[in-house]
């Protein structure tokens, strides 16, 4: 059975902006959200001088999608670690698009290379395979050599780890959604499949799309149909989605993709403007408008 978790999220500014500390009980974990531009006022935690891992978070300046960078940091001779490593990023003018920081180390400091090592690997590997990011690493981290003790120690910090993350507004870990045969009857359950059908004029395709509502946003699913070619009045940001999208050269979505709204999907599929509500329909014939209307 699922147990429940007591998260303890520290403002230590006394707002919602600022610094972040984030534990959970009964682990030697801890976890601090950092704003870009708050680097400076962590000087006086000594914890940020220690060995971990973190996670640099902001958007791509050419697509406007969420990026993650992930790293490691040990300590140096200088006795310095995370947070130094986190300023010479702020000076480097070629990671200028985060601005925000998630970094993770623990409290009696039991870390070393072999341990970072392996979180790094592990962190961006599950990162890359959710999806809901563009990892921005440009090699796969090695994950060094370590006994199975001392990976099945690993793990559990990685279980908990998850869960602060998500605590803190970050769901770089979470699928956006798993669709199985299994899945279908009760993600129908909860809301239910909703379909698009248009006859491209300009390509003369027939796009037959599948998307799904959820709680973060709308889904298009993996085998969608997407017109390849954009209308003159598509809106600007969906061309650039388009365009950075997992489409391949048959106009054939990849994989499970969020977007913000039932008409940016709409959009997206028929690389053009849309109307949501009226585009996509259930089985049954029944449009999202007159779905919502019922609610």
């Amino acid at each position: 059975m699922t147990r429940g978790q007591n998260v303890q999220l520290f403002f230590a500014d006394g707002t919602l902006q600022g610094l972040v500390k984030g534990t959970l009980a009964n682990w030697t974990g801890i976890a601090y959200k950092i704003p870009r531009t708050d680097l400076d006022k962590c000087r006086t935690r000594s914890d940020l001088s220690q060995t971990g891992v973190y996670f640099l978070f902001g958007a791509s300046d050419e697509t406007d999608e969420r990026v993650v960078y992930v790293g490691q940091a040990g300590v140096r001779k200088n006795g310095e670690g995370l947070l130094n490593r986190l300023l010479e990023h702020k000076r480097n003018p070629d990671k200028d698009y985060w601005t925000e920081a998630v970094v993770f180390t623990t409290s009696n400091n039991s870390f070393g290379p072999t341990e970072i090592s392996y979180l790094e690997n592990r962190f961006c590997k599950m990162a890359t395979d959710a999806g809901r990011y563009t990892v921005k690493n440009g090699n796969d981290p090695t994950p060094g050599n370590i006994t199975e003790e001392k990976e099945s120690e690993l793990e559990t910090f990685i279980d908990n780890a998850m869960f602060v993350m998500g605590s803190l507004g970050h769901n770089v870990f979470d699928p956006v959604v798993t669709v199985t045969p299994e899945s279908i009857t009760s993600m129908q359950a909860d809301e239910p499949l909703l379909y698009l059908t248009r006859k491209s004029g300009r390509s003369g395709r027939t796009l037959n799309a599948t998307g799904k509502q959820t709680s973060e946003g709308f889904v298009l699913l993996k085998g969608s149909d997407v017109e390849l070619i954009d209308s003159e009045k598509i809106p600007p940001h969906v061309k650039t989605r388009r365009a950075t999208a997992p489409v391949d050269a048959n106009g054939v979505l990849k994989s499970d993709l969020l977007v913000n709204s039932p008409s940016y999907g709409a959009a997206f599929v028929i690389g053009g403007y849309a109307n949501g509500l009226a585009e996509w329909k259930t089985a049954d014939g029944t449009s999202l408008k007159e779905l919502e209307s019922k609610g």
